[in-house]
């Protein structure tokens, strides 16, 4: 990836990460999101160990963005928007520890940003906000068909009744 700008990652969990990933690529500013895995202690992670609650992680982006046009606060701004942080273990239908919100923090200044975010963020809800801020450790990609799901599955019934509805409220 080759932009010429200076670039930072967030790495965000927040429900299905078809969902997030779907939401944050439309996002001025961002380069790229990968599907996958963190908080968990299993190293290489596939999706099925993942569902059964038995590693600890939650499903996560890895969103990659250039500084020059949308900051790390602001990222954090779209996550808010973009899932329920006032569910524990849960958004929707989807229910278990892997859809946990939270924020994995890579470094000190993402950490201050992040419970600064949290606490601005919390007059928007009228239930507590549940998400964790963590370190973040190792960042799993996702097996190939996870990534794109949403790009190579518009018409499948998650797809259409899920993401698409938060895709059209985005524009």
């Amino acid at each position: 990836m080759e932009t010429g700008e200076k670039t930072e990652k967030a790495l965000l969990a927040g429900g299905c990460f078809w969902c997030l990933e779907a939401l944050f690529k439309r996002v001025p500013g961002v380069l790229s999101v990968t599907s996958g895995y963190c908080g968990g202690t299993a190293p290489h992670p596939t999706y099925e160990e993942v569902c059964e609650g038995t590693t600890g992680h939650a499903e996560t982006v890895e969103v990659v963005f250039d500084l020059a046009v949308i900051s790390y606060r602001e990222i954090l701004d779209f996550f808010w928007k973009f899932h329920d942080p006032t569910t524990l273990n849960r958004q929707g239908a989807d229910i278990g520890e892997q859809y946990r919100s939270v924020i994995f923090y890579l470094d000190a200044n993402q950490r201050e940003l992040a419970e600064l975010s949290k606490s601005a963020a919390q007059a928007a809800f009228d239930r507590p906000i549940v998400t964790s801020i963590e370190p973040a450790g190792h960042f799993w990609p996702a097996e190939a068909w996870h990534q794109k799901y949403y790009e190579r599955n518009p018409d499948a019934p998650y797809c259409r009744f899920v993401i698409a509805p938060k895709l059209a409220k985005l524009r």
